[in-house]
């Protein structure tokens, strides 16, 4: 069950830990779970059980860098000494592998949280024939002009410290600042959530706690400047069913406006399956918050809806 992790040797080389919910009764499709910078899989159990319930099989697996995976060169805060955008896709793309020789040719649909979101689009591009729709929650692929700033100073910072060391700036322009954005905070972390439960939940979790490294944070936007690139969104279907999510109080993605202007470009490049939903009060954490019944009884209508129209 999915308390439980289990290990993937895939072939770039990372001993990916993951956790397996198992459908109830005859899968009817696959569910692959991205999450988010500096977290963990094992953080949506909620999700993949209520998923799992409905008829899908989920994976959900720690990124390089992340939890209990384990890869060369890829510590707690790294992706790799390099190529770390190509090892994490491909990563992914070991994990649905695995997933289609357990169960057969069902589909599969990919879905990431934040980061995850970053990775599962980057992922979808590469591999276009492998994913039969995909999802994206509270991802910002439109961070303009201040994230090609933030690109300058990661360089700048290791030039002067090297990659594998901790950012000193990034923290302070994401995290810190979008903690501080919220009224009344208890926390640093209650940007995340309006759930002081969850909230809390996360500040004790030791896999939640450490600082990602420079060359982290620019693989990180380099997956953000990749996929919404004319040349990589032409690699996917024009028809491919596409989820989109975000909260109308999240400082991440700006309201949520990032995750509209990203429904906006897919359909200016021509995507017919596109549908966007803003959770007007909840914050970034749209599986912690309030209302989180709703969000995952909407996504599996949605998933539903994509099996039934194949």
């Amino acid at each position: 069950m999915f308390e439980t992790t289990d290990f993937h040797e895939a072939p770039s080389g990372a001993r990916l830990a993951f956790h397996h919910a198992p459908a109830e009764g005859t899968p009817r499709a696959i569910l692959l779970v991205n999450h988010g910078l500096v977290e963990h899989s094992g953080r949506y159990r909620g999700f993949a059980e209520a998923m799992a319930a409905r008829g899908f099989a989920v994976y959900a697996h720690d990124h390089r860098g992340h939890g209990e995976t384990v890869a060369e060169g890829a510590p707690l805060g790294r992706f790799a000494p390099a190529g770390g955008v190509e090892k994490v896709i491909a990563d992914v793309k070991a994990m649905r592998d695995l997933a289609v020789s357990r169960h057969g040719a069902l589909p599969v649909l990919l879905f990431g949280h934040s980061m995850g979101g970053l990775i599962a689009l980057n992922t979808a591009v590469s591999h276009p024939q492998d994913f039969q729709a995909l999802a994206v929650w509270n991802s910002n692929f439109n961070p303009g002009i201040a994230g090609r700033f933030a690109e300058a100073v990661l360089y700048a910072e290791q030039v002067l410290k090297g990659s594998d060391v901790p950012s000193t700036v990034l923290p302070l322009a994401t995290f810190r600042a979008w903690g501080r954005s919220i009224p009344g905070r208890q926390s640093d972390s209650d940007w995340l959530s309006r759930d002081r439960t969850q909230v809390e939940k996360y500040d004790r979790d030791p896999l939640c706690r450490f600082e990602a490294s420079i060359s982290m944070w620019r693989d990180v936007f380099a997956l953000t400047f990749r996929a919404p690139a004319p040349a990589m969104l032409a690699r996917l279907p024009k028809d491919l069913p596409i989820h989109l999510v975000g909260g109308g109080k999240d400082p991440a993605t700006r309201g949520g406006r990032e995750i509209a202007w990203l429904g906006r470009r897919l359909e200016r490049h021509g995507f017919t399956g596109v549908t966007t939903r803003i959770y007007d009060e909840m914050r970034h954490e749209t599986l912690n918050e309030f209302g989180r019944e709703e969000a995952i009884a909407d996504f599996a209508t949605w998933a539903e809806r994509v099996l039934a129209g194949r």
